[in-house]
């Protein structure tokens, strides 16, 4: 009944689409883009007497029509408002099935464009998929990334359009956050950021060809450049793999000898030469290692710039902390780090400040994520580089242990 229903749907879109009879559609500027085929809702209501509002509204609230400036306000209003018609690939009857993995890329990739300058509810989704798929999150960037790259090829008309179209249909269509919701948070009214009861409809695939179809369409990376950075990754790595190379100075599942422990422990005094060579494989080696982030936090002591290190920890703590304590932190972080004259105050963007302040007046576990994603990234740019040409980091590596290999009798 469902997929009879959304037939004749769409065959009336497509009446509507009809250059001759259907609504008239005519290019309009978005701020400096000229968009093609772009209908009004005065216009789309203005066509058909019998075409009320509501059966507009249930038009864009299913995703054949969506609006161009206020994505979020899923109705049609009967104004100069701007208003597209759904490509057929994203109509609801022929829809992939949204995964989230596929929200996943989709959001990584809008972070790569907009810079880290997500909307609250697309951060909250980013932020919480980060945490579920940590596992695999090297290949959704790696995938966004090619996306991004393959769409900055195209015109800028057409990559206005393509978004336009992209984030409808997530707005629509987008997993919930979690297991236990049983919403998708379509906002029906200007305003609205909580869940309502999904709006959009549910169907089942039922014809494999249509999946096959769609499944072509789809932008994917190439298996070249995926076997590439695996291989990549494996050559880099594989000194560091205890699968791969046999530790030294011996197993101690196998022999008995628990040196390789000691010599490895969180918070040795002098690390092993090959524990400090994975520090400069990347930022992330660094500061995962106990050892490595003291080391790197002398150097921020040397270069009087100890204070991001001291946010991105204190974040850290408000982040897997105790909840009862939130408040508490959340006060001490901004007298140390954001209050205009703190001690220890963080130069971050204008509107990374302004919207981090602002959520301190409600504080919860993941207030800080856009403040500490720019100091992590400022770190990662330019601080972790110049200490690996530092004399803290190369004292560093003349101390480190080079332990003998164990001799078996």
């Amino acid at each position: 009944a469902q997929q009879m229903l959304c037939s004749h749907v769409e065959a009336f879109v497509v009446e509507m689409q009809d250059p001759k009879s259907g609504v008239k559609a005519s290019d309009q500027k978005l701020n400096i883009t000229s968009i093609p085929h772009v209908i009004t809702g005065e216009g789309l209501l203005k066509q058909d007497v019998s075409l009320a509002q509501a059966f507009g509204t249930m038009l864009v609230a299913y995703g054949y029509i969506y609006p161009l400036q206020n994505h979020r306000k899923l109705v049609l209003v009967a104004d100069s408002t701007l208003y597209r018609f759904q490509t057929p690939y994203f109509w609801p009857v022929q829809k992939w099935p949204a995964e989230d993995i596929d929200y996943a890329i989709y959001l990584a990739k809008r972070n790569i464009r907009k810079k880290g300058m997500l909307e609250p509810y697309e951060q909250e989704h980013y932020n919480n998929l980060h945490k579920w798929m940590n596992y695999k999150w090297d290949f959704i960037v790696m995938q966004a990334t090619e996306q991004y790259k393959a769409s900055k090829e195209r015109k800028k008309p057409d990559r206005v359009v393509l978004d336009c179209q992209e984030r409808a249909y997530w707005i629509v269509h987008r997993p919930p956050v979690s297991t236990l919701e049983t919403c998708v948070c379509v906002c029906t009214f200007e305003g609205c950021c909580s869940c309502q009861p999904t709006h959009g409809p549910s169907f089942s695939f039922t014809d494999p060809n249509i999946f096959l179809t769609q499944a072509l369409m789809r932008s994917a990376v190439k298996s070249s450049v995926s076997l590439t950075a695996f291989v990549k990754y494996v050559t880099t790595h594989h000194t560091h793999d205890p699968l791969l190379t046999n530790p030294v100075p011996s197993n101690p599942w196998i022999t008995d000898n628990d040196e390789f422990w000691q010599l490895n422990m969180r918070n040795v005094d002098i690390p092993t030469k090959l524990s400090v060579e994975r520090w400069a494989l990347s930022f992330w080696e660094l500061i995962s290692d106990q050892r490595g982030r003291a080391d790197f936090k002398l150097f921020l002591k040397k270069e009087h710039s100890g204070e991001n290190m001291a946010f991105y920890e204190a974040a850290e703590e408000m982040r897997w902390g105790a909840a009862t304590a939130i408040p508490e932190k959340s006060q001490f972080i901004f007298n140390t780090f954001l209050k205009p004259g703190a001690p220890r105050w963080i130069n971050i963007d204008g509107r990374t400040m302004g919207l981090t302040v602002k959520g301190l007046d409600c504080p919860h576990r993941y207030v800080l994520d856009a403040a500490q994603t720019h100091i992590f990234l400022l770190m990662k740019k330019d601080t972790f580089y110049r200490y690996l040409k530092s004399p803290v980091y190369k004292d560093m590596q003349k101390k480190a242990l080079v332990p003998a290999p164990h001799n078996f009798t």
